[in-house]
């Protein structure tokens, strides 16, 4: 199966779909409405927060702690740079409506609404809040009617009831240890390198220790080994370049996926949407803005 920019997709399972985009009136917020069976999303994180009410079905998510279900009412929150993968929990799949809130909007509304000291967060990973799950819900049908007046306040409700109900700060970051010095090392060149990224002997070598002592500090400081954040960190700024309006294809060379086909596949199962209907939504929030719609 052939997308619309010549990309190979996987045909999707009967019944699923995804529209992953954004409203000019929510700035600060990318929006996903999904029904999924067998796609699975890999392990990942997010620069910013996940708000995500489950509207049928049940979503099963896996974390460094074990793995929650959330059903039908259920809220799932997930923080920062948390590592987590998602799949259904039931042969049937799972529908929900997302916010993908970045930091500085949650921290905004926490500042005037919630009254956290030091930086907000959500004390658990799932709850079983329909009141909160119907308010996510609308912001969604807000913006799909284009009432940028309600979709706003309803974000903002929305995100401050949450605080409320299921909020904390988050811990204080502890005084990096050795090995998570050598992690953190180890990002940097994996990031300044991603087009042609060292062999995990080579980047061992470079940093003074040995591979596996390297997977291991690793994995403690980030939730997955080095390629699995790499391809990760890929997709990230595949985002961004293709938010940019750089082409599918120039986007794959510039992060180094070995061709388009090899972004599409990994963009897919990350994102949940492939590269070219991601960027076509984004060209089309940034026309929209520009005419002053919303």
């Amino acid at each position: 199966m052939t997308s619309a920019d010549g990309a190979r997709t996987e045909p999707r399972a009967r019944g699923e779909w995804a529209r992953h985009w954004r409203y000019p009136g929510l700035p600060g917020l990318d929006l996903l409405r999904a029904r999924y069976v067998r796609h699975a999303f890999p392990r990942h994180a997010h620069d910013g927060y996940v708000i995500g009410a489950v509207t049928s079905g049940i979503e099963a998510v896996g974390l460094r702690d074990g793995a929650i279900r959330a059903g039908r009412g259920s809220i799932v929150l997930i923080n920062p740079e948390v590592p987590h993968t998602a799949r259904a929990g039931v042969p049937e799949g799972w529908a929900y409506a997302t916010l993908y809130p970045s930091a500085e909007l949650v921290a905004a509304i926490a500042r005037e609404t919630a009254g956290l000291r030091g930086t907000p967060g959500f004390v658990r990973t799932a709850a079983d809040d329909p009141g909160s799950s119907r308010l996510v819900a609308a912001v969604h049908g807000a913006a799909e009617a284009g009432n940028a007046l309600a979709a706003d306040s309803l974000l903002r409700m929305a995100v401050a009831r949450l605080l409320r109900r299921h909020g904390g700060p988050l811990p204080a970051r502890a005084p990096r240890s050795a090995g998570a010095r050598t992690a953190a090392r180890a990002r940097e060149v994996l990031e300044a390198r991603m087009a042609e990224p060292p062999g995990l002997e080579e980047l061992a070598r470079q940093l003074g220790t040995g591979p596996f002592a390297l997977l291991r500090a690793f994995r403690a400081a980030y939730g997955m080994p080095p390629h699995t954040w790499l391809t990760d960190a890929r997709v990230r700024r595949a985002r961004r370049l293709l938010e940019a309006g750089m082409p599918p294809a120039e986007t794959a060379a510039a992060v180094g996926f070995t061709d388009q086909p090899h972004l599409n596949r990994h963009f897919t199962r990350i994102v949940g949407v492939p590269p070219g209907a991601y960027r076509r939504e984004r060209a089309a929030a940034v026309r929209e803005a520009g005419t002053g719609g919303g």
